[in-house]
């Protein structure tokens, strides 16, 4: 477990509290999502809402409906698969991230290739900071970044080997408030750009804190956001937990 420091203790009763969080076994939403990273890989988000639920204690996600009605995703980091309402599986696959060998941003995706990243993906929002303070992760403080006339002080995460995301090292900017406000990553699965995710509209669902809004942007070499192209963009709402 990573060693609780005084910014980690801060975000997370910022959050809502470890003790809390502990309680909880799931969380579901209704999502929107866009964005030009998936045009490029040949699978456009059509504006539908959709449900998601991510399991917070272990790395497992599902969203609904995919591919057809009723349809949906049933992720794992070992397994990725696309099922129907009664439980048929309409196709699936095992070792998920060994089928992005070799990609570039420019390589396109299928069906499973996207659910998977969307599970991954969401599995690691959802959960955010208190990932952080799972087994396996380590977490240091780096530098802050500066916004505006704000400074966002930082932790880069270390992920933990058999946990999905978008890479092993990830940076985490907090607000005075404690609160997220900015993600850094690379996407490996997408030739491994470097993309920096802002968040907004700060929402509260059973005690829990998290954004309902996330922009995610490529990033310069000084690590400013190029704001011309949202590579995905995510809307929450209905958000529970259970």
């Amino acid at each position: 477990m990573t060693e609780v420091t005084e910014l980690l203790s801060r975000v997370l009763d910022a959050h809502g509290g470890l003790d809390r969080w502990r309680r909880l076994r799931q969380v579901q939403a209704t999502i929107v999502s866009g964005g030009h990273l998936f045009g490029i890989k040949g699978q456009p988000q059509d504006p539908a809402p959709r449900e998601m639920t991510v399991w917070l204690h272990e790395e497992r996600a599902s969203v609904t409906p995919f591919g057809a009605p009723g349809q949906r995703t049933d992720f794992t980091p070992g397994r990725i698969a696309i099922v129907k309402p009664d439980g048929a599986v309409v196709s699936e696959r095992l070792d998920p991230r060994g089928s992005f060998s070799g990609h570039v941003l420019a390589t396109p995706w299928d069906a499973l290739d996207r659910a998977y990243f969307n599970g991954y993906a969401l599995w690691t929002y959802l959960t955010t900071p208190f990932l952080l303070a799972m087994p396996g992760f380590e977490a240091e403080e780096i530098e802050p970044w500066h916004q505006g006339d704000e400074e966002w002080r930082g932790l880069r995460a270390t992920f933990p080997e058999g946990v999905a995301s978008h890479s092993t090292h990830q940076d985490f900017y907090f607000g005075p408030d404690g609160l997220l406000r900015r993600h850094d990553y690379h996407v490996d699965v997408a030739g491994g750009f470097a993309a920096a995710q802002y968040v907004y509209d700060i929402t509260e669902a059973d005690g829990i804190r998290l954004p309902a809004r996330r922009r995610a942007y490529c990033r310069d070499a000084a690590g400013r956001p190029i704001l011309s192209q949202v590579m995905v963009s995510i809307d929450l709402s209905g958000i529970r937990f259970a």
